[in-house]
């Protein structure tokens, strides 16, 4: 990711929680939070309700390619958080693709 970095401790990820903005479809829910800096902090979380560990991961990997590839597109400046929905764990590329970028415009930081 050339524009973003990882949102990885829990202090933060509750801090979007608490505070954020959600949106959800029916594979992805995309919390945002202004961050004050000219960079997005990215943070992924896939319940293990949605699979096993190889299930999880791939979709983990499948986010944040959909991500790093559309990432010029994004605004700068804001924490996101992308859920997995259960619904999303058989879903293809193109499906994560789409959803994610369905979010990104439906909380306007998504320019195309």
């Amino acid at each position: 990711m050339k524009f973003s970095e990882s949102l990885k401790k829990n202090k933060d990820f509750q801090i979007v929680y608490r505070k954020g903005k959600s949106v959800a479809n029916s594979y992805l829910v995309m919390y945002i939070l202004p961050n004050n800096t000219d960079r997005n902090r990215l943070g992924i979380s896939v319940s293990k309700k949605v699979g096993n560990s190889v299930v999880r991961h791939r979709l983990t990997r499948l986010i944040r390619e959909s991500y790093r590839l559309s990432e010029v597109h994004f605004r700068s400046g804001y924490d996101i958080i992308v859920i997995a929905r259960k619904s999303a764990g058989e879903k293809g590329y193109h499906e994560i693709e789409s959803a994610l970028i369905h979010l990104g415009k439906l909380h306007n930081i998504y320019v195309p």
